[in-house]
């Protein structure tokens, strides 16, 4: 987080606020981490009158991101929030449990970009659109390699807000 983003960068009351989160597979720290998003959240919701919220299914932090949105949500929040699912490309995962899937997410999108490219590189893509989309990045970034280092150092040159978890602010 940039010094003067202290208040988060996010008080420009647009009619959408879109909220793009990157993360590493496993997370040190779970506990803590989860902890601040749901205080960043709450933060964001009292300020946005609708933030999109747009997340992956590929390790513990998105799986974290997910659940705090909806737990969060749930008090009083749900008239201002969506939770995005984006896919690189429609998985078996997905096709067998789609009713599931659409239960638990407000949306969910294949990334177009990304289901045309080759599967090692779908991610990438996908991230790159995020990113692309997305007013601030929420991260948790402990080491820098791997796809959402990648993603978040995309970000940035975008001149996005990027949030860090894992920093501990």
């Amino acid at each position: 987080m940039r010094e003067g983003d202290r208040v988060l960068g996010i008080y420009d009351y647009g009619q959408f606020y879109r909220v793009g989160f990157f993360g590493h597979r496993y997370i040190d720290g779970y506990r803590e981490v989860e902890a601040r998003l749901e205080k960043l959240l709450r933060e964001i919701l009292r300020v946005k009158p609708f933030v999109e919220c747009y997340v992956g299914r590929n390790g513990d932090f998105d799986q974290m991101v997910a659940s705090t949105v909806r737990r969060v949500r749930r008090e009083g929040f749900e008239l201002q929030c969506a939770l995005v699912l984006v896919l690189p490309y429609v998985t078996a995962e997905y096709k067998n449990n789609e009713e599931s899937f659409k239960n638990y997410y407000d949306d969910v999108e294949i990334c177009e970009a990304a289901e045309f490219s080759h599967p090692k590189a779908a991610f990438a893509v996908r991230n790159r659109e995020i990113a692309e989309r997305c007013d601030l990045i929420v991260c948790c970034v402990e080491r820098e390699s791997g796809g959402a280092f990648k993603a978040v150092e995309y970000a940035k040159s975008l001149g996005k807000t990027v949030i860090n978890l894992s920093d501990g602010e």
